[in-house]
């Protein structure tokens, strides 16, 4: 781990993910077998520790403000998978669990704490064979389906339109609505966007007041389609382009509500999809949408596991994660291409740490455990998207509760918050705040051949004009002595929180809810027009300068 310069600059892992991750649906089944092996690989000795503290030097530029961060970067997304709605989000009107019609109590309260901006749901590839109408009207009298995707279980619609927005009315979000083009047809889109937003007399807005909901809801986003490259239909971009033209003409703007149409994008570095979808749609979309998921191992039958791993997976989670900037980029520059203006958006409506399943929780469910690594996936991550704010516009992590990279774990009646949970409520200082840049020097964190920064940052400045400055450290074993400082302002006083722990695979659990969580940041000094912080190491800081 011998540190070199560091500079606006990211290593590039050598094997190409797109066509593992087309495959990595089909492979859950074989990941539960792989799990156990993996373990046992990953618990080998680690390598002698440089405990050094290493120095860098940091500049806030507030005198180059940039643009806006939406807030809808700090966006969830909740699919119809595991356990995310059934006992994570809905336990049913006469549960034991406390409840608001059926919601869980806890749950809404802990997400009204994050301020979430936009909630998208029901998927994922769930979308692609949901129909609308099974999920309204009379509970006992919905159809039951098979969920083919995740896990074979019976879906009992019990959760459907008018559950779904009134969990996004609860939590103060808006709703993102992802659409069936899989199975679906135009006829069946339109008329559930008329039933959700239309305040007249129509026989879909007089069904829906039948069931419950006089006034018409908002329905800001409407995803035409999922992953359309693949379990949402296997389409060709030129193919699904034409499909997406079509279906989203009949997507309409009821008096009241205006529905921003969002095309399904490329999955990670398909930039071809990017080309084709940009050159013969763009003028009919608001935003284009671009999966990426951080694999440890790079491989999706033996992706790694969520607890029990050395610093050899700790830095190549670190390394692929940190792919999506140059993704970011790469995509951003077609998009410019034929879209100078910026007007449609880039939609990352799915990222997050994907690892095997947790040992003896079925395959398709897709439940793992949280870390303090994935406490840091999710700071480098977001710091990533302040720093693209002119056109990444929304982000919606995978997924909210009890699925991948989750924000709450539940258990019954009990319920935790993770590691992540923590880093997305001290980043929400950043919303809707304006992006500074941050000129960063810092060593190498390197592990053999590759090498990543050892620090990871961003800013923005609120309306009252605080500064804030989100930092990551990523080494794992160095705590870090960082010299600071603002140009275009002076710092009067500074406060914040970190988020760090003992052992880089440290997690909350049931019986030991807050292993990981924030804590005052007091090792932060003002000396003149410097600043000078420690920074531990394996650790996420958050300040507020005045």
């Amino acid at each position: 781990m011998k540190p070199g310069p560091f500079r606006n600059r990211y290593c590039r892992p050598i094997e190409n993910q797109t066509r593992a991750r087309r495959s990595g649906r089909r492979a859950v089944l074989k990941a539960v077998a792989a799990t156990a092996t993996a373990a046992t690989l990953l618990l080998c000795p680690a390598p002698a520790q440089d405990t050094a503290p290493f120095s860098a030097e940091l500049t806030i530029r507030a005198d180059r403000p940039g643009e806006t961060i939406n807030r809808n970067i700090y966006g969830h997304f909740a699919e119809h998978l595991g356990r995310c709605i059934y006992e994570g989000i809905w336990v049913g009107e006469g549960s034991p669990i406390p409840n608001t019609r059926g919601i869980r109590n806890d749950v809404v309260a802990a997400l009204r704490n994050l301020d979430i901006p936009v909630l998208r749901w029901p998927g994922g590839c769930f979308a692609d064979e949901y129909h609308w109408r099974d999920g309204i009207g009379p509970r006992d009298q919905r159809p039951k389906r098979i969920n083919t995707h995740w896990g074979g279980v019976i879906e009992t619609n019990h959760f459907g339109t008018h559950e779904f927005m009134d969990l996004c009315e609860m939590i103060g979000a808006d709703a993102y609505v992802c659409g069936n083009v899989g199975s679906g047809t135009p006829e069946e889109m339109m008329e559930w966007v008329e039933y959700m937003t239309s305040d007249s007399q129509s026989t879909l807005a007089e069904l829906r007041r039948r069931n419950g909901r006089d006034k018409p809801w908002k329905l800001p986003y409407f995803g035409v389609g999922n992953e359309s490259w693949g379990c949402g239909g296997s389409m060709r971009p030129e193919y699904y382009a034409d499909q997406f033209r079509r279906y989203a003409t009949f997507v309409k703007n009821y008096p009241g509500n205006r529905v921003q149409k969002i095309a399904c994008g490329a999955n990670s570095e398909d930039y071809r999809w990017t080309e084709v979808l940009m050159s013969q749609a763009a003028r009919q979309m608001q935003g284009l949408s671009l999966h990426y998921y951080t694999v440890p191992t790079g491989n999706w039958g033996r992706k790694g596991s969520a607890t029990q791993f050395g610093e050899d997976q700790w830095h190549s989670t670190l390394l692929r994660t940190l792919r999506i900037d140059e993704m970011i980029l790469k995509h951003a520059s077609i998009m410019d291409k034929y879209d100078p203006q910026k007007r449609v958006s880039l939609i990352v409506d799915e990222w997050g740490a994907w690892y095997d399943p947790e040992p003896g929780s079925n395959p398709g469910f897709l439940y793992q455990q949280n870390s303090l690594r994935d406490a840091i996936v999710a700071a480098v991550n977001l710091n990533i998207f302040n720093r693209h704010a002119d056109r990444v516009k929304m982000a919606n992590i995978a997924q909210t509760i009890n699925v991948l990279q989750a924000m709450i774990l539940t258990e019954k009646e009990k319920m935790i918050l993770t590691p992540t949970y923590h880093v997305f409520e001290m980043y929400k200082v950043h919303q809707g705040a304006t992006s500074v840049p941050v000129e960063l020097t810092a060593p190498e964190y390197r592990l053999g051949d590759a090498a990543v920064p050892a620090l990871h940052a961003s800013a923005s400045r609120d309306v009252s004009g605080a500064i804030h400055l989100s930092i990551a450290n990523l080494e794992p074993n160095r705590p870090a002595k960082v010299a600071a400082r603002i140009t275009g302002s002076k710092a009067g006083k500074i406060a914040g929180r970190v988020l760090t722990a003992q052992a880089m695979n440290a997690i909350n659990t049931f019986d030991g809810p807050d292993a990981v969580k924030p804590a005052p940041f007091q090792d932060a000094r003002i000396e003149g027009d410097s600043i000078t912080l420690a920074l531990p190491a394996k650790s996420v800081v958050v300040l507020a300068i005045h």
